[in-house]
């Protein structure tokens, strides 16, 4: 059975994905993952050219395990070394989303058989019980959802497709998949980004996905994830989607 990670609340680090070892390890991987966050959350944008020595400022982390956590993003191509200055975010251009896009689109959808497999009735019942609660607070909340809300309606959405992904036990692919996603917030965050405005339509695109899983109906998975990964490329390219679309 493949369990969904609760996503961490706002503001924290992205949670640790192997087990904690003592040592240098554990703190390279802890700055990874701060690092990692702030490409995911806008916080470093294509074109931001920051130093070692602000990246712990903004992490937390020692400047060792940032050093040591550089060459990794380096070989990943989020982040480029600019001698004598620092590291850049490097840019993005719109052939680049449409190529991600297409690697995103071919590995969920790969995914949908092993879905229909591994995700038992409890883990389904949780994600959607998970999408309705998130749903019930910002209905609550009126026209002023809180950005504490609208970040974990966020890391929710983030954290469902990474967990249909998993369902393949494909690490080289988990991987693929989970930079390929930080490149696409890298460069159309600002598009993407859950808002009070567009949380209602996010979540109705869930249901479509989640309920024909949850039937075991391989063909309408598909077809609703379809849907949903294109209406992202859409809005990702400055399109806009309608909230009944």
């Amino acid at each position: 059975m493949i369990e969904p990670r609760p996503p961490q609340a706002a503001g924290q680090p992205a949670p640790v994905r192997e087990e904690r070892a003592s040592g240098n390890g554990s703190l390279r991987r802890l700055a990874y993952e701060k690092i990692e966050d702030l490409l995911n959350t806008g916080g470093l944008r294509p074109g931001h050219l920051i130093t070692q020595r602000e990246l712990v400022g903004m992490t937390g982390a020692t400047l060792g395990s940032i050093r040591e956590a550089v060459p990794r993003f380096e070989a990943e191509g989020l982040l480029v070394t600019v001698p004598k200055k620092g590291l850049m975010v490097p840019s993005l251009d719109v052939k680049f989303v449409r190529e991600a896009y297409q690697v995103r689109r071919m590995i969920e959808l790969t995914a949908v058989p092993d879905m229909i497999r591994q995700l038992d009735d409890r883990t389904i019942d949780n994600l959607i019980d998970r999408q309705k609660l998130l749903e019930a607070e910002l209905k609550a909340s009126g026209s002023s959802a809180s950005p504490d809300l609208l970040d974990r309606i966020q890391r929710e959405d983030w954290e469902m497709h990474a967990a249909f992904v998993r369902t393949m036990s494909n690490s080289l692919m988990d991987n693929i998949y989970r930079v390929t996603a930080i490149k696409i917030r890298m460069v159309a965050q600002q598009r993407l980004k859950v808002t009070g405005r567009n949380a209602g339509r996010i979540f109705g695109e869930h249901y479509e996905i989640l309920k024909p899983l949850a039937a075991r109906d391989l063909a309408r998975t598909r077809t609703a994830l379809t849907r949903h990964i294109d209406n992202s490329l859409h809005i990702a390219l400055g399109g806009q989607v309608a909230p009944n679309e």
